[in-house]
């Protein structure tokens, strides 16, 4: 039983590790389309063009693509031109892996162990983005969302009523927000990519979670604030605010399937 238990987690970490290596693309393409959304004169998409070299634009064979190892045998660096490859996509498929790993370890139950893993990428993928570049695409928050409601329909993980109802109220609660802080002091203070992620928290966990997952949220969003003011003076007013919202909703979704 031990033996199939930690065959069966390996294969989940595999399949982790590859998932890693598409969230890499992922996090580095995405902003770029939405960037770029208007311009029809070229074709730029998750797929197209092929991986390529940042730096001379040298397109990248099969033994330059294999998640995590290609970046430690060619010791990070460029086969073609020897410049730097960021460390940021072996970092994101080393999480991946690992965090694959633990859900097989924690939930022996395939369907329950792959879920808490989908979300866990969809939140760590749209942290990093917003982390960047303050976006969070309808790429992501969007099928999150529907992958919540279908969730519930085909097992009732959470009443699919209560699911409806949280996505419809998470949703609802920060576009209120957004224009009471809109009409006192004519500033955004939230994006729309915050409601369509807090609505996909309620989709999952149901409007119950909502007061939790919007409480965490916003304790951690503050305290990361007054971090970031204290230690980096330089840096604009701005903050993410997705990244808490996407772990408050994860760690939630994860105490309620425990």
């Amino acid at each position: 039983m031990l033996n199939e238990t930690i065959i069966w987690s390996l294969l989940f970490a595999l399949a982790g590790l590859l998932s890693g290596s598409v969230m890499g693309m992922a996090v580095y393409r995405l902003p770029l389309m939405i960037q770029n959304a208007s311009d029809t004169r070229t074709t730029f998409n998750l797929w197209w063009p092929g991986s390529r070299c940042c730096d001379c634009r040298h397109p990248l064979g099969v033994l330059d693509n294999i998640p995590l190892f290609s970046w430690l045998a060619l010791r990070g660096r460029c086969r073609y031109c020897n410049s730097k490859i960021s460390w940021h996509y072996p970092l994101l498929e080393l999480v991946c892996m690992l965090s694959a790993f633990g859900c097989a370890l924690a939930w022996e139950h395939f369907r329950i162990a792959g879920s808490v893993f989908i979300y866990f990428w969809f939140a760590l993928a749209m942290s990093a983005i917003d982390f960047r570049t303050l976006l969070l695409p309808d790429k992501l928050t969007l099928p999150l969302l529907w992958l919540g409601l279908l969730l519930n329909a085909l097992y009732g993980t959470t009443a699919l009523t209560d699911a409806v109802y949280g996505a419809a109220a998470g949703y609802g609660v920060l576009w209120l927000i957004y224009w009471l802080v809109w009409l006192l002091t004519r500033k955004e203070g939230l994006g729309y990519g915050d409601f369509k992620l807090l609505a996909a928290a309620g989709a999952w966990c149901g409007w119950q979670a909502l007061p939790t997952i919007l409480l965490v949220a916003s304790l951690c969003g503050v305290i990361f604030a007054l971090a970031q003011k204290v230690l980096r003076p330089d840096r604009g007013p701005m903050i993410a605010f997705g990244p808490w919202l996407a772990f408050s909703g994860w760690f939630y979704y994860c105490w309620l399937v425990w």
